[in-house]
């Protein structure tokens, strides 16, 4: 038992005063500290080269929102300016191509379906309202002559309308019947899925007038204009039922009202990411990503195709890991990409000739966001698991640090230290990962310990700020994310080893990091816990179906009843790709379900949480689980948040999610309360 020295209130005052250091050293990361971290994104150089627009995103607590503003830093790094400050959500900054305005899309919290774009003038003065569409602006880009934009447009919602003809005429209207005919039917945060559409839309600056660009039954989505402004690229999904297909492919269509789309990319497989122009107008870049049946464990292959069409050329083949799309360097030479490596992202360059690709930044860290200037460098986000993405020069190899948004408020905090580990599987399969460190341990003991699972599963824990495993291990846990099998980052072969058997390998992945992290008198064997989000969640729930040993679990917006998911959320498309129809398949889907028809094996006590509109994995998942626990008298809470989907985004919940994950752990895993903010 470590002895403790008792001081009184006047005598650690005197040694503050009399130790500057002590005085200064800092303090443990706190919930507070949510309001302090700034988000960027975004990044775009201007055409002269001098500025770089980005966008910061905060929490605004007092009004309980999140808010999303415009700035610009120079080149140098000198100069930092904050070009929006309204209430309402800035994003989505683009340069006119003479550098003379800046638009930006805008949209409130009472409405995010009415976006619409804004255009400042650098010369001066306050933005401008440019567009007013009926529906939703999701995207824009500029013509290269400056004088149109073409725009991504999604339908309105008949509903909202309704609602707007109420306001209008102060009277009240029924809002009419969803009559629904997709096989695709539901997603989070649109709802459920009618008629409407995605198409792109021309847009005249000066006039302020709008023409239709492209109709139908399918969406058109990631426009890009050529540089001599003739065409404009896209991606779309087609055929007789688009929503049963997970093949898109990138089209080109004359910017012409009544212009006949073509289909450029001929491939079997789904064409991924916005296409973009090479200098010469000649050639489009894009992803292309695996055989259609794979669509849920893409890893994306950048590929090239003269606009005349043809078969795509992919230039990271001989690359077993997933790109970003690439920006092309100012001599059509090359193309810069962002590449997803074992734990890390780094920049390449990618000759289009078919030579070798060069790395041009390296270390556990996560650079990611190109945007190249007219002299070859690239504006990045670049950031370390101790240190959120900051905008960054990448010159000659080098990065060179432009903004410091969130320099002062970490100097006040301690965080964890963070290091990679690698454990075998008791197959033999090498399973890597993170470790987040507290403050040192007394000699010789061990620190509890959280698994803490991420989502996906096709993603991965990474060298990029987690805020909430920084929390965790604030309060005391040591944090260990592991990257099981079906995570990115390791190859295709991993990605996909856990095609159609769900629950499997990637708790005997999972199972590895523990066993490692106790092997290595880290974790102590009898305080272990665990919880993730999302496929986090549903692999919370496969675990401690799996093994007893955990104490405490944290299951959010999770599923076990697979079957009962079918119709339910919004994946109807993987489940028959992978398991089949129920009827065709039954003992598939009892396969995967087995945590609730195994809910007796369970012995964890498990929190659960979802917000209450999420159609991306439904809250009947979690209510099924707490149910079956309950009834099991296992202990168990169940918390819904109320008007959320999938992506928690009041900061009041956010912050109320994190204090409820390291409370549950404490009541299990130890008896000191959790820091508070």
């Amino acid at each position: 038992m470590r002895t403790r020295i008792a001081l009184t209130l006047a005598a650690l005052v005197s040694a503050v005063a009399a130790d500057p250091a002590l005085a200064q050293s800092p303090r443990p990361l706190a919930l507070g500290d949510l309001a302090s971290l700034r988000e960027l994104s975004d990044p775009q150089r201007s055409p002269d080269g001098q500025w770089v627009a980005y966008v910061v995103t905060t929490a605004d607590f007092d009004k309980d929102e999140r808010d999303s503003d415009v700035w610009m830093v120079s080149w140098d790094g000198t100069r930092r300016v904050r070009l929006t400050s309204s209430p309402d959500s800035e994003a989505a900054p683009r340069w006119s191509p003479d550098g003379r305005y800046l638009a930006f899309t805008v949209s409130s919290d009472e409405d995010e379906d009415d976006t619409q774009v804004r255009l400042l003038d650098r010369a001066g003065g306050e933005s401008q309202k440019l567009t007013d569409v009926k529906g939703n602006v999701s995207d824009y880009a500029w013509s290269p002559d400056g004088k149109r934009l073409v725009l991504a447009v999604d339908d309105p919602d008949p509903g909202k309308l309704a609602e707007e003809k109420e306001k209008k005429e102060d009277k009240p209207t029924t809002k009419p019947p969803i009559v629904i005919d997709r096989y695709h039917f539901k997603q989070d945060e649109e709802g459920y899925l009618g008629i409407e559409r995605t198409h792109l839309y021309l847009f005249d600056v000066e006039r302020r007038v709008t023409e239709t660009l492209t109709t139908g039954t399918w969406d058109e989505t990631d426009p890009s204009w050529s540089p001599d402004g003739r065409w404009i690229a896209f991606l779309s999904r087609r055929g007789p039922d688009p929503d049963r297909a997970t093949k898109k492919d990138v089209w080109v269509v004359e910017a012409r009202n009544g212009a006949e789309p073509r289909q450029v990319a001929t491939s079997t497989n789904s064409d991924e990411g916005r296409p973009t122009w090479s200098p010469d107008g000649k050639t489009l870049a894009f992803l292309v990503a695996d055989e259609p049946r794979y669509y849920a464990y893409q890893q994306r292959r950048l590929a090239i195709v003269p606009l005349a069409g043809g078969a795509p050329n992919i230039l990271t083949g001989s690359l077993d890991r997933s790109v970003s799309t690439g920006e092309w360097s100012p001599d059509g030479k090359s193309l810069f990409v962002a590449v997803e490596d074992d734990r890390a992202q780094y920049v390449a360059r990618v000759p289009v000739d078919g030579g070798p690709i060069v790395p041009l930044t390296s270390g556990r860290r996560v650079v990611r966001d190109v945007s190249v200037g007219s002299d070859g460098q690239l504006a990045v986000l670049a950031a370390t698991a101790l240190e959120p993405p900051e905008v960054h020069a990448l010159e000659g190899g080098k990065l060179r640090r432009l903004t410091n948004h969130n320099e002062a408020w970490l100097k006040g905090v301690r965080l964890a230290a963070v290091e990679d580990f690698s454990a075998k599987a008791k197959d033999g399969t090498t399973v890597n990962g993170l470790i987040y460190k507290p403050e040192p341990s007394a000699a010789g003991s061990k620190y509890p310990t959280v698994l803490f699972i991420h989502g996906g599963p096709n993603g991965q824990d990474e060298h990029e700020f987690d805020f909430a495993a920084h929390w965790i291990a604030a309060n005391g846990y040591a944090v260990l994310q592991v990257n099981y099998r079906g995570s990115s980052g390791r190859g295709s072969q991993y990605q996909k080893a856990i095609f159609g058997d769900w629950g499997h390998l990637e708790v005997v992945d999972l199972l590895a990091g523990v066993d490692w992290a106790i092997a290595q008198g880290i974790a102590d064997p009898a305080r272990l816990g665990l919880g993730g989000w999302s496929y986090g969640g549903i692999l919370t729930n496969y675990t401690i179906a799996s093994d007893p040993r955990f104490k405490a679990a944290v299951s959010g917006a999770s599923s076990s009843l697979q079957t009962t998911m079918y119709g339910v959320d919004q994946y109807i498309v993987q489940y028959e790709a992978e398991l089949g129809p129920p009827w065709k398949n039954p003992d598939a889907w009892t396969k995967v379900s087995y945590p609730f028809f195994h809910a007796n094996r369970i012995k964890t006590p498990t929190l659960f949480l979802c917000g209450q509109k999420d159609f991306n994995v439904p809250v009947a998942g979690v209510e099924q689980m707490f149910q079956a626990l309950r009834s099991l008298n296992i202990d168990t809470q169940l918390v819904i948040y109320p008007d959320q989907y999938h992506s928690i985004k009041k900061p009041s919940y956010n912050r109320d999610r994190l204090q409820r994950y390291v409370a549950w752990f404490d009541k299990y895993l130890k008896a000191k309360p959790a820091t508070t903010m």
